[in-house]
């Protein structure tokens, strides 16, 4: 993953962090976490109300080495998009919407109307004020503090939005909906001795300005992003592209007509040279949108006389017939116009649904993307027709580079591809050359073939008819090139089924070099990872590896970041890996002792050449247990760090907590590991066993040995990524026996706290976030000897209603129908007796984990006489965003576990010891009371997107 990629997912990372994260006061709870990273123990607090802070789970497949970059955002394009709403510039509570009643903190749940808010100490957390986050200029003189607000108002996200081919469209906006911003823009010069200069506002632009997508010019001397204002009746109006002078902080609109208004539905703006942007824009021929008809045209038909087999996930937000189709047209036909910082505007191309505009590194073609009719009412848009042509950057059409049919049967089967070219991409290190791969399996994981996948390459005009040529074949599925010049570049292959992940080196110039694996491993040995090379920016904007140089030594040299993990826990570290050889130096590497510290990025790339090891200057982050992160830059050879920044510890309140990662045994002898949170001054030997949340999330392994072993560092700032491990050996699939893994980790993690004395037995609460959820029900039907009650959310509870797969699970419910019926709560909804409180968004919109599933399961517990509670967020998504409902969450959450967990006094026959009568279990009846927890993630996907609650009597995760 290149830097830019690396860094844009932390923006995405980080703007969950701050949206979503939620704190809380504890009171007598206890936490555990259970992972097969690492569980998560915490105990609360004795009497005392002190807060705590929950953490946002990072994505399992997402690269360690950047686990903490939360305020880095993307050096070439801040995009402050997907998931968040846009709005007022501020979230302070006197916002919401008259309509909306925000009732103080009590404990009568008679008053069901109205949102709740949590006590004044946890508010504090909520509405702490965010870090603002940081972008360096191309030549790493500058840094942006890109400065946001809090949580928006519930108002932001009842805005009306237009649900079509699986986004969400503000048509007042033309934007996707929910849409993020900034508020403000402040220049710092870095000095010499590594401190920041006086900072500079970018001003000039109206008040209130909400401020997306900001880029740097190529050479570093302007600022281009979007704005938009509010309007009256809390509209907002459409987006206009802006820039700005970095040496005189002046911001102007960049486009003179104000009839020319952005298209953000797909891509937006992009620099094509240091003067010129290519601008996509809503076309001034655009009338009103297309009225739905009063009475329908006709029946709405789908048919398959054709026999094909098409297999699909429960996508959501598809359309639904002729007229979607038609709104979807309006709203994403975009006309792209190349806009120069002199005011010239010259239109490119007609109208189109233009997806993507990638320049050339040398600026002298552009890749132009776009999807096209017919589309499906089954899949989103990603799968339809695609054509991808090029152009020069003057608008001059070259050639047709391919143009994809719909894709609505790429098999379910995880490694499975469309059908034709993909990943059409420029080489980072040639002026204008194309790469792309093709499938030789027909896209289908299932169907053996060798090779799998091929990569092409070819120059962007081709003479005298040239074919492509050949790179490189793969017996795996393609996963992308880091690219470095003629004489190396590494080729990653990987396959899910297997969890195998291979390295090529390969010589692009010369053909005489055989290819050679360079590393072979297990994508889930963590232990084995060598790190992932460091990419250098390129006078042209791209990323390449970075050649290292050592004084006196001919070797191919290049920089590997680490995560380090070890059974101790991650140590980051950065090695000199020599390529020919395999020899490998470590030049730095994390404090083990106190701090977590990251290398985020290379600081001496803006010099051309190899670089010197003795002149390296790096990036680094650097936090604790109760000190937020700050960055720093190194500089060799003295490896001196200067800090550059100070953020203030955004929770005081969470200074003092205490934070230790301890390992234990399932009763299969997969090892597990977790990290303990306990309350300031708490001594289990004194002060007694607490009430104890486990927030947990599973995650499938392929081994034993990959399960245990430990991810994360104990010196991490408040923040984890836990999962429960299901295990699933050589031909056995992971989820055979969920159930039975589920409660053996279960189990494992309520006997630790249990011997430690930190967790009550009777008061154990265990909860979830989508999977999350789908695990906690599972828990209370199969294991209610474990737990007093549970809190579910966002889940999905009916496998049947998934029925071509969800997770990680390949098969079809026809093909393993007991695994989706054993594996279903709902299926043993008459089982669960403790009670179970659902929270769910009303408009969630991720695959899987529809609002019915908890509406359906609500009426399963209710008609067998189950104390649950059902609470449906209004405009909520799959993760919440409103500062209403979040408060609200933290509200429910607390009432809960104090009710239910908290003065719990039921007979769940389990004494102090860990000892209990035989519950059911079969054969094995010797299990102790067990408590866990862990991170959440999404349904059916692998991004993370939710909250994570905690309150006065509780820490969730």
């Amino acid at each position: 993953m290149g830097l830019r990629d690396v860094l844009q997912l932390q923006l995405q990372l980080n703007e969950l962090y701050h949206r979503f994260s939620l704190l809380s006061s504890i009171s007598p709870l206890s936490l555990l976490s259970i992972s097969s990273k690492h569980t998560h123990l915490s105990s609360s607090l004795l009497s005392r109300r002190r807060p705590r802070r929950c953490s946002l789970r990072t994505m399992a497949t997402m690269p360690s080495s950047s686990s903490r970059l939360r305020n880095l955002v993307p050096l070439s394009a801040i995009a402050a998009e997907n998931a968040t709403p846009g709005g007022a510039s501020n979230g302070s509570a006197s916002s919401s919407s008259a309509a909306t009643a925000l009732a103080d903190d009590q404990d009568d749940s008679t008053a069901e109307v109205g949102y709740r808010l949590p006590p004044p100490e946890i508010r504090d957390i909520v509405d702490a004020p965010p870090l603002p986050a940081l972008s360096f200029s191309p030549h790493r003189d500058k840094i942006l503090f890109l400065k946001r607000r809090a949580l928006p108002p519930l108002a932001e996200l009842a805005r009306p939005e237009e649900k079509l081919a699986g986004i969400r469209i503000d048509g007042k906006c033309n934007t996707r909906s929910r849409m993020s911003f900034y508020t403000g823009i402040g220049i710092h010069q870095l000095m010499p001795d590594g401190t920041l200069g006086p900072e500079k506002e970018i001003h000039g632009f109206p008040d209130g300005a909400k401020i997306n997508f900001v880029t740097w010019s190529p050479d570093g001397k302007h600022l281009s992003f979007s704005i938009r204002v509010d309007e009256e009746e809390n509209s907002t109006s459409k987006l206009k592209v802006w820039v700005a002078d970095i040496e005189t902080g002046k911001a102007r609109p960049l486009i003179q007509n104000p009839d020319i208004y952005l298209n953000a539905v797909f891509d937006n703006f992009v620099w094509l040279d240091n003067s010129t942007l290519l601008v996509s824009t809503i076309p001034l021929s655009r009338g009103d949108p297309p009225k739905k008809p009063i009475v329908p045209v006709g029946p709405k038909i789908q048919s398959n006389e054709q026999k094909n087999v098409i297999q699909v996930r429960t996508f959501q937000d598809l359309l639904k017939d002729e007229y979607d189709a038609d709104l979807f047209d309006y709203y994403a036909t975009s006309q792209l116009v190349l806009a120069s910082l002199d005011g010239t505007v010259k239109e490119f191309g007609s109208p189109a649904v233009y997806t993507s505009m990638d320049p050339s590194p040398d600026q002298k073609y552009t890749l132009i993307s776009s999807i096209h009719r017919p589309y499906s009412f089954i899949v989103p848009c990603g799968r339809f027709p695609k054509k991808v042509d090029l152009w020069t950057s003057d608008g001059r059409f070259v050639r047709e580079l391919c143009d994809l049919p719909l894709a609505e049967d790429i098999p379910i089967t995880t490694s499975s591809v469309r059908k034709g070219m993909r990943s059409l991409n420029w080489r980072a290190d040639k002026p204008s050359t194309l790469y792309w791969v093709e499938t030789q399996d027909g896209g289908d994981a299932k169907v053996e073939a060798s090779p799998r996948d091929i990569v092409y390459i070819q120059p962007a005009e081709p003479l005298n008819g040239e074919e492509p040529e050949i790179l490189h074949k793969l017996d795996l599925r393609y996963g992308g090139i880091s690219w470095c010049d003629d004489s190396l570049a590494l080729v990653y292959e990987s396959w899910y089924k297997t969890r195998k992940i291979r390295t090529w080196v390969i010589s692009p110039g010369s053909k005489d070099v055989s290819p050679r694996i360079l590393f072979d491993r297990s994508s889930e040995d963590v232990y084995s990872d060598p790190g992932s090379p460091m990419l250098r920016r390129t006078p042209a904007g791209t990323y390449v590896i970075a050649k290292i140089k050592k004084e006196n030594d001919d070797g191919t040299y290049v920089l590997l970041n680490g995560s380090g993990a070890t059974p101790e826990g991650n140590i980051p570290f950065l090695d000199l890996f020599e390529i020919s050889t395999g020899n490998k130096e470590r030049i730095w590497k994390s404090d083990k002792e106190k701090y977590f510290e990251t290398v985020v990025a290379l600081m001496s790339d803006e010099k051309e050449g190899d670089l010197l090891v003795d002149q390296l200057k790096i990036l680094t982050s650097k936090e604790s247990k109760t000190e937020n992160t700050q960055y720093y830059i190194m500089s060799w050879p003295e490896k001196k760090a200067h800090q550059i920044t100070n953020f203030p510890h955004p929770y005081p309140q969470l200074e003092t907590l205490q934070k230790e990662m301890v390992r234990y045994q399932r009763k299969d002898g997969v090892q597990l590991t977790a990290t303990l949170y306990l309350p300031p001054g708490y001594d289990p030997s004194k002060d007694g066993p607490l009430p104890c949340l486990i927030w947990s999330y599973p995650g499938e392994f392929k081994s034993k040995d990959a399960a245990g072993q430990v991810r994360g560092s104990p010196n991490e700032f408040a923040g984890i990524g836990p999962t429960i491990p299901i295990i699933g050996e050589g031909d056995e699939e992971a989820n055979d026996r969920y159930v039975e893994q589920l409660v053996a980790s279960a189990e494992a993690a309520v006997e630790e706290v249990i011997r430690r004395g930190v967790a009550h037995p009777n008061k154990i609460a265990v909860g979830g976030h989508s999977y999350g959820a789908f695990m906690t029900a599972n828990l209370l039907a199969h294991a209610p000897h474990l737990f007093c009650c549970g809190i579910a959310r966002s889940g999905a509870y009916n496998r049947t209603l998934t029925p071509f797969g969800f997770q990680n699970e390949d098969r079809t419910l026809w093909e393993a129908t007991n695994t989706y019926v054993e594996m279903s709560p709902f299926m043993s909804a008459n089982k669960i007796k403790k009670p179970i409180l659902l929270i769910h968004g009303e408009e969630d919109n991720n695959p899987g984990t529809l609002t019915m599933q908890s509406d359906r399961f609500f009426n399963a517990l209710k008609g067998h006489g189950a104390l649950s509670r059902l609470v449906i967020l209004p405009f909520e998504s799959h993760g919440y965003a409103s500062r209403e409902s979040i408060m609200h969450v933290l509200w429910e959450t607390d009432r809960w576990l104090q009710r239910y967990c908290v003065s719990n006094a039921t007979d769940v026959n389990v004494d102090v010891d860990g000892s209990k009568e035989n519950v059911g279990l079969g054969a094995d009846s010797e299990t102790k009371a067990v408590a866990t927890s862990g991170g959440g993630g999404s349904e059916e996907s692998n991004f993370e997107d939710e909250v994570f609650p905690s309150r006065q009597r509780s820490l969730l995760w």
